[in-house]
């Protein structure tokens, strides 16, 4: 698979989150062509600050591998990481992230803060922005147009 069929999963894992009231965000875990871990935004549900997409599937990865370096291993992800997800990627050794979607408010991949790449840190991410963003924003922009007309937050 390319990494447009992998993003398209991480899409799908999304959507998950909606039926909870938490805000689409999916990710997946691939190693040698599987995929070992995914995850969906459950901060609402699980009412755990730390229950994003990419920490539940990195967390899903290690546990499979048996493992904390998941030096083989790329992450998927529709929403760029913010500096928690960011920095598990960084101690979890991983070499490549590719995610969909910017995160201008609190992206740690570039947009705000760059910890993925920080050359002080023992570890760099190999990042790819942009990868199907248009569908992620449209995911994220259609929950949030459904809260305004709930009149939710």
């Amino acid at each position: 698979m390319d990494d447009a069929a992998w993003m398209r999963l991480a899409l799908a894992e999304a959507e998950k989150a909606v039926a909870h009231g938490d805000v689409p965000i999916g990710a997946i875990a691939v190693h040698q062509g599987q995929i070992i871990g995914s995850g969906y935004n459950c901060r609402e549900r699980d009412d755990d600050p730390t229950a994003h997409a990419e920490m539940l599937a990195i967390r899903e990865a290690a546990h499979i591998l048996g493992r904390w370096r998941l030096d083989d291993v790329t992450i998927y992800c529709t929403l760029e990481p913010c500096a928690m997800c960011a920095g598990a990627m960084v101690l979890a050794r991983i070499p490549r992230l590719v995610y969909a979607a910017p995160d201008l408010k609190a992206g740690a991949g570039g947009s705000i803060i760059d910890i993925l790449r920080h050359d002080r840190l023992n570890h760099r991410v190999d990042v790819q922005g942009g990868l199907l963003a248009d569908e992620a924003s449209a995911q994220i922009r259609a929950f949030f147009a459904g809260l305004r007309r709930d009149g939710q937050k």
